[in-house]
């Protein structure tokens, strides 16, 4: 069967790669043919711009001069993390010959597939512009086609009143719709699809072994805790310190750009280095959802911390799953020095896999 994909792919974040990827290899397992749209809207393509003003405040004339050479250093370095995850892109992900630039250019000449899905990640957050583009509703795909989602999020509890009319007329359309976060399904019914279930993230449908075959054999000797902070807030820092002191585990950063009491800066890290990095950390802190769910996969311990965004919804509903709720934390906690208990852990993983493994066996 020929399958088409369509999620966040190439946003240079961690976590999007990977799941992309994840689901693309566990079809092509299946033996479909599968493409991943290659879909880049303007809002999705703003990433390593050199002469970019982030900041309005900044966006002023003589300013703007002084702000982006003070910028352009840290910038160019930047660029060697872009190229790690273009280089990822084009050796891990099977992309659509086309590159699409809107909803409009995917009506006009929709890539060609006996089936659609929407695939995994806040694809449905309507805090982001993402959430809000018809595209990651499959609008363009032809009535004919199958059409489902696969572990699609909207990441929060609620949809704003202003974007629900347009979430609902999208859903409509689906075949089969699969969310990745239990807590999402009473909105999901709010919204006209009591049918909607609730399915793991992509990256669990891998098993430990197939990430394994992508990484390096040598494991790095050192004990160190590792840090992957989205949000650069001292409230990681802290928990962070607090835990490799207890510890007594060397720092290791993998966020999107250096942090100052790291005693290894690995910012520069592509998909791969960052399942490897987490594969050998003997403890992970993080604000991240795939850095959890990869935690998880290869059984280290962890702690995730309360986002600042109204986005922790995914987090709550991947430890509830396996009764990991004391893993998300506000501040620190004795509790999360504790080693998991990943026999119990296991089962329940595994009997969610194979939960969502059926979903997808049956819908094609």
């Amino acid at each position: 069967m020929q399958i088409k994909t369509i999620t966040c792919h190439d946003v240079y974040n961690h976590g999007a790669s990977l799941q992309a990827y994840a689901l693309q290899t566990y079809l092509e397992s299946l033996g479909h043919t599968v493409e991943i749209i290659d879909y880049k809207p303007d809002y999705l393509s703003r990433h390593y711009l050199l002469w970019s003003v982030d900041n309005p405040v900044f966006d002023k004339p003589l300013v703007k001069q002084l702000y982006l050479l003070a910028k352009l250093p840290e910038r160019l370095i930047a660029l060697k993390r872009k190229r790690l995850f273009d280089e990822f892109t084009k050796k891990y992900l099977q992309l659509t010959s086309k590159r699409y630039h809107s909803n409009e250019e995917l009506k006009a000449e929709p890539p060609l597939a006996d089936m659609y899905i929407a695939g995994s990640d806040q694809i449905w957050n309507t805090l982001f512009q993402n959430g809000r583009d018809a595209a990651f509703y499959l609008d363009f795909a032809p009535a004919s086609a199958k059409q489902i989602s696969y572990a699609a999020s909207f990441a929060t509890e609620d949809v704003a009143d202003e974007y629900r009319p347009f979430v609902r007329r999208m859903l409509q359309n689906f075949d089969a719709v699969s969310i990745r976060e239990r807590c999402s399904l009473p909105l999901l019914t709010t919204l006209g699809r009591a049918d909607g279930i609730a399915v793991c993230d992509p990256v669990f449908l891998l098993s430990n072994a197939q990430w394994e075959s992508l990484l390096p054999q040598q494991q790095n000797k050192e004990k160190y805790l590792l840090v992957y902070d989205t949000e650069f807030t001292s409230k990681v820092k802290e928990i962070a310190k607090r835990i490799a002191k207890e510890k007594n585990l060397k720092i290791y950063n993998v966020s999107a750009s250096r942090i100052g009491y790291a005693d290894k800066d690995l910012w520069i890290s592509s998909p791969i280095n960052f399942v490897q990095l987490i594969r050998d950390a003997s403890y992970v802190v993080s604000n991240s959802f795939h850095a959890s769910a990869f935690s998880i996969i290869f059984e280290r311990d962890f702690c995730v911390i309360n986002r600042s965004e109204d986005i922790n919804e995914r987090m709550k509903s991947l430890l509830s799953n396996y009764e990991l709720e004391e893993r998300l934390v506000a501040g620190y906690s004795e509790n999360i020095l504790k080693p998991i208990d990943y026999q119990q852990v296991r089962p329940q993983v595994q009997k969610d896999i194979e939960y969502s493994k059926e979903f997808l066996n049956q819908s094609l």
